[in-house]
């Protein structure tokens, strides 16, 4: 049987990736300067981190104008949300000592 710490998912194991997902679980739709002042971090560490977890199918990214600026939104795919649960079910069992 496959300890429980072997099944935490790696693609939150980086604390901006989880504090990504954790917004992004509590909001239905954040922008980039929602989740940057959200999470205190540089144009580049965000962009990075949401561009990892999106590679994973976790984020969905939508970009558009409102009027001349760019303008990006994210959510939590229907994937990463699954994810990210069966993550923090994985921690709560961690915690409970039920390995």
């Amino acid at each position: 049987m496959k300890h429980l710490i072997h099944t935490l998912n790696k693609a939150f194991d980086n604390r901006v990736r989880l504090g990504v997902m954790a917004v992004l679980m509590a909001n239905e739709s954040v922008s980039f300067n929602e989740l940057k002042d959200a999470l205190d971090l540089t144009d580049g560490n965000l962009a990075s981190h949401v561009s990892a977890l999106e590679k994973a199918g976790y984020v969905l990214v939508n970009k558009q104008f409102v009027g001349k600026k760019p303008n990006t939104t994210y959510q939590a795919s229907a994937e990463g949300k699954t994810a990210f649960q069966d993550h923090l079910t994985a921690l709560e069992k961690l915690l409970r000592g039920s390995a």
